[in-house]
């Protein structure tokens, strides 16, 4: 099942660059548009999967599309960082990969991303309809908090410009779990061989 669901990246894939192929990207779009749906619903589906072997494969499925079509991937990973937990995890462990996040403006469009995700989980009123603090303990919350406790330092270095001020403001959070998440992505190499002096003045912020 594993090697399926990367299988539906490769689909995604190969569908973006026919259509790009396709004269004035012409061709059958809509019958294109249609199996794209439907492969889409199976991986947001797998998204949620028990077996954490089938979500990475969900996240290497959306990186393989996110290597044709970026502009693609990035709308729907906007909607998906709107889903549950499990769904805004697969989001952001899709995106936070180096290699997608060479263009300027995918990096950028991923950080806001990011910030959404992590907006969500740190606001109360964010939060679904019956949130309790023991959703806090959720093997879905535990993941996705996870998964950003990398994530953010790879779209900060990818354009630290913008990226190390929206850092910045959750590096403050008060939040018990964004503190966490923050610590960890300090802890990546990443981040030193990007600013060395800035992640030792947040590290010694953080343990005050």
């Amino acid at each position: 099942m594993f090697c399926g669901v990367v299988g539906l990246g490769a689909s995604l894939r190969g569908a973006a660059f026919a259509t790009k192929q396709s004269p004035a990207h012409g061709g059958d779009c809509f019958a294109n548009t249609a199996r794209n749906d439907s492969l889409l619903q199976t991986l947001r589906a797998s998204a949620s999967d028990p077996r954490w072997r089938i979500r990475e494969a969900v996240a290497m499925a959306l990186q393989r599309w996110g290597d044709a079509d970026m502009a693609g991937l990035l709308a729907e990973m906007s909607d998906w960082a709107r889903g549950n937990s499990w769904e805004q995890r697969a989001a952001a462990a899709a995106l936070c990969e180096p290699r997608l996040l060479k263009n300027g403006d995918h990096a950028a469009a991923v950080l806001r991303i990011l910030d959404e995700i992590t907006a969500r989980l740190a606001r109360p009123a964010a939060r679904p309809l019956g949130f309790s603090e023991t959703l806090r303990v959720s093997d879905a919350h535990k993941t996705l908090r996870q998964g950003l406790g990398y994530c953010w330092s790879v779209a900060v270095v990818a354009l630290p410009g913008a990226g190390k001020p929206l850092m910045e403001k959750w590096l403050a959070s008060p939040d018990p779990d964004i503190r966490w998440i923050m610590r960890e992505n300090l802890k990546k190499k990443r981040l030193a061989r990007m600013d060395a002096a800035w992640v030792t003045r947040w590290q010694s912020y953080l343990k005050t």
